[in-house]
C-alpha cells in the first residue's frame, strides 16, 4: 500500500493537470468574428428567398440576420427594401399629397440605387425524401418529424448548409456565390449564447440568437459570409464602373453622324422611339451612340430620353 500511494498521487495529479489544461483549452477559443471591410463596395439590398424555409423552424426571415452581418462589416451601404421601404413610400405619399410642411425636402430622384442585391438561402437537397423535404415541413409535418431536413438543415444531426448570393443589379451577373456549413458541436465556445448573439434579437432575429439550431444557422451564414467578403476584397468590383451605360431612346426625330458635329457626314437618320446604346464617350451635348444594328456614331443627347 505504502508504494502504491506515490503511485495514485501521481495519477491524481496527472489527471488535474489534464482536467486545468481542458478548462484552459476552453478558455482560449474565441467567439466568431464577423469580418469587416477597409471601404465601401457598394449599395445593397438584401433579399429574402421565395421559399420560406425558415417559417417551420419558427425562425425569422434570415434578412434581419444577414442584415447585422452586412451592417457591422462594413462593406456595403446597406439599403432597406422591407419594412423600411414601405414606411419610407408612405411618407413620400403624404408628401406628394401636399401633407407635409413646406422645405421638407421628400419627393422623387433622392433614393439611392442598390448596386447589389444579396439572397440568403438553405442548400437544397434531399428537398423530396420521403416527403419530408421543404413543402413537407410547410405542410406543418416538422412537429413530428425530428430528423427532418427543410432544405440544408437537420434537425436531427443539429447540423445546416446554406447559401449567399450577391448579383450585380445592372448586369444580373452573379459576382459571388458561396455556400456555409455548420454543426451543433461548432457552437463549444458559446456557453450560455455567448455574446456573439446579443445583438441578434434587436435585430429582429431572437430566434437566431436563443435557439440551438437558429444558432446553427446563424454559424453557417457567418461562414458563407466570411467566404463571401473574401471574395469580393480579391475581385474588387465596381458596379456602376463594370457596365455599360443605360440605354437611350430618341424622343424626337434626328441624325447619326461620324464626328460630334452637325458639319460631319450623316451615318444614318434617327427615328423618333429608336434605341440607342451610349459608349461612354461624351464631348460637351454630343454623345457617341451605336444602334441595335452595330452602327456607330455621334448624336446630341438633347434629343435622349432614358429608355424605359
Amino acid at each position: 500500500m505504502d508504494r502504491d500511494g506515490p503511485m495514485i498521487g501521481m495519477l491524481i495529479g496527472l489527471a488535474c493537470m489534464t482536467l486545468t489544461g481542458v478548462a484552459q483549452a476552453a478558455q482560449e477559443v474565441k467567439e466568431p468574428v464577423i469580418p469587416t471591410c477597409d471601404s465601401k463596395i457598394g449599395t445593397l439590398a438584401v433579399t429574402e428567398p421565395e421559399n420560406k424555409w425558415w417559417i417551420p423552424l419558427n425562425l425569422e426571415s434570415p434578412e434581419a440576420l444577414i442584415k447585422v452581418f452586412v451592417s457591422q462589416s462594413k462593406c456595403f451601404t446597406l439599403l432597406d427594401r422591407g419594412k423600411g421601404l414601405a414606411a419610407a413610400q408612405q411618407e413620400r405619399a403624404l408628401a406628394g399629397s401636399g401633407e407635409m410642411r413646406g422645405g421638407s425636402n421628400i419627393g422623387k430622384g433622392q433614393m439611392k440605387a442598390a448596386d447589389y442585391v444579396l439572397v440568403p438561402d438553405v442548400v437544397n437537397r434531399n428537398a423530396n425524401s420521403g416527403g419530408k423535404g421543404i413543402g413537407g415541413l410547410l405542410g406543418g409535418m416538422i412537429g413530428g418529424v425530428a430528423g427532418a431536413v427543410a432544405g440544408g438543415i437537420s434537425l436531427k444531426s443539429k447540423t445546416a448548409d446554406v447559401v449567399l448570393t450577391l448579383t450585380d443589379v445592372r448586369s444580373t451577373e452573379q459576382v459571388a456565390l458561396q455556400q456555409g456549413h455548420a454543426k451543433k458541436t461548432d457552437l463549444g465556445w458559446a456557453g450560455g449564447g455567448g455574446a456573439f448573439f446579443g445583438g441578434f434579437a434587436a435585430a429582429g432575429a431572437s430566434g437566431y440568437a436563443n435557439t440551438e439550431i437558429g444558432q446553427v444557422v446563424t454559424m453557417a451564414y457567418l461562414d458563407a459570409f466570411s467566404k463571401l467578403v473574401t471574395d469580393v476584397k480579391q475581385i474588387q468590383p465596381n458596379a456602376k464602373a463594370d457596365n455599360v451605360s443605360q440605354s437611350v431612346t430618341m424622343a424626337k426625330p434626328g441624325k447619326l453622324y461620324e464626328t460630334p458635329s452637325t458639319k460631319g457626314k450623316v451615318v444614318r437618320d434617327l427615328d423618333a422611339g429608336m434605341t440607342l446604346y451610349p459608349s461612354g464617350e461624351k464631348q460637351g451635348i454630343w454623345w457617341k451612340v451605336s444602334d441595335e444594328l452595330g452602327n456607330e456614331g455621334w448624336a446630341p443627347s438633347t434629343l435622349f430620353q432614358l429608355a424605359k
